[in-house]
């Protein structure tokens, strides 16, 4: 990393760094060392996909900096397995790492890296990292699959601050709005900060209902935290800067897609000490965070509806086959996230068994539409654009995997009438589109 590199990593750290006239008030001053690994860390957050289990591995036992130099130096997948293992338990297997490596390589790109730095500049972030003084150690239960990096606008230390995660169906209906207000403000009183998504419906009625008491909200964006997801919601992120906070492990700039949506959705079950749902069809993606909750060990909750109510469907099922706390009441949703009187601390070594083997897998927990489709195929037809073609390359880029995954995705895609060929004469080889259904 260059001084110039070096200057941009220290802004977004330091208390009262002044770069190019903008003032950042964040973390005391990091070491060289620790700028290295920050900057290399940052690299990484443009590299992986979230929830990638093999940077995760590779970063945590060499660190961000070694496994980057590694990867850089075209290293053979069998050396950087050599090296991995002489340091920790280290699980994947050489063939797992040449396809990691190779879809990593396809977004080296060391200036964009340093136009990550600049936009998060531009946009007043900060960036958070194990052994950051705000990073939320309840993150750590994911394991390998934890975020390498947050990039995060507002207070950051909200991010380690007891809280609660509210979510739900994003067309809710009056019932569920209303139960949303009434139990977000009671946990709220109650001391916790509340973390939800910033959707539409459930979760904008959470943030909301915690701005209009005072109490401190965290958005956990599926794209980079400078970008408003939907758009209309940018003056309800603004709002949550104030006091609370906005993260996301994308690099800022980058776009949503239903494939971060689902991996946002691990982030905020691991950061909340427990996850309450107030209301759900069978296919809202919030079962897919009640999911990754309970397989993290963390108290899971969920409001009742009328039993003809398929908005509530998903609520009834978490119930019934999952376990959930039956919520009903004020008392009722206190009582399920261990809250008294006096709010308590969070501890994450308190909040339940870890399981984070599954929890960070892809996985869509308690029954999401995301369960029937693989996870391979997801992200390739997100690659895709919504109208016109890609080449092969171009897909695999944008889907974080190596080109002959991405080509025998397409194939099977292809044989399901999702995707389409299109030949261009002169071409190198083919693109493809997605293909409309009537």
């Amino acid at each position: 990393m260059n001084e110039h590199g070096e200057e941009k990593v220290r802004a977004l750290l330091d208390v009262d760094a002044d770069v190019r006239g903008r003032v950042i008030r964040l973390a005391p001053e990091a070491e060289a060392g620790q700028l290295e690994s920050l900057f290399a860390r940052a690299v990484w957050s443009r590299l992986v996909e979230p929830g990638d289990a093999v940077a995760g591995a590779l970063v945590s036992i060499l660190g961000a900096t070694r496994a980057l130099e590694l990867l850089l130096a075209s290293t053979a997948p069998r050396r950087v397995c050599e090296i991995a293992r002489a340091e920790g338990a280290f699980e994947s297997q050489p063939g797992t790492v040449a396809k990691a490596l190779a879809r990593w390589r396809l977004r080296l790109d060391r200036a964009a890296s340093i136009g990550d730095l600049d936009r998060a500049l531009d946009a007043g972030m900060s960036i958070l990292a194990p052994g950051s003084p705000h990073w939320p150690s309840a993150l750590d239960d994911l394991g390998r699959h934890a975020p390498l990096l947050l990039w995060t606008r507002g207070d950051a230390s909200q991010l380690a601050a007891f809280s609660v995660a509210v979510v739900g169906a994003r067309a809710c209906t009056g019932y569920g709005a209303g139960v949303t207000a009434e139990f977000t403000e009671a946990l709220c009183s109650a001391g916790a900060v509340i973390v939800s998504g910033a959707a539409y419906g459930i979760d904008a009625v959470a943030h909301r209902t915690a701005l209009a008491v005072g109490s401190p909200t965290v958005a956990v964006l599926a794209g980079g935290a400078d970008r408003a997801y939907p758009s209309s919601h940018g003056p309800l992120l603004t709002r949550i800067t104030e006091t609370g906070a906005v993260c996301s492990e994308m690099v800022p700039g980058a776009a949503p897609t239903r494939w971060r949506f689902l991996q946002r959705n691990r982030t905020i079950a691991a950061l909340s000490r427990a996850t309450l749902v107030t209301e759900a069809g069978v296919r809202s993606g919030s079962l897919n965070t009640a999911g990754h909750a309970a397989e993290l060990g963390r108290p899971l909750g969920a409001v009742p509806g009328a039993v003809t109510s398929s908005a509530s469907a998903g609520c009834h099922r978490l119930i019934r086959d999952y376990g959930a706390a039956l919520v009903t009441n004020e008392a009722e949703v206190r009582e399920f996230a261990g809250l008294g009187d006096d709010p308590v601390l969070f501890d994450a070594a308190a909040a339940g068994p870890a399981g984070a083997g599954s929890a960070g897998s892809g996985g869509s927990g308690g029954g999401s539409e995301g369960a029937r489709q693989p996870a391979l195929h997801r992200r390739v037809l997100d690659a895709l654009p919504l109208r016109g073609a890609r080449d092969l390359p171009a897909i695999a880029r944008l889907a974080g995997v190596d080109e002959q995954e991405a080509r025998g995705a397409l194939a099977e895609l292809e044989l399901l009438g999702a995707v389409a060929r299109r030949e261009t004469p002169g071409s190198p080889g083919p693109a493809w589109a997605l293909e409309r259904r009537t």
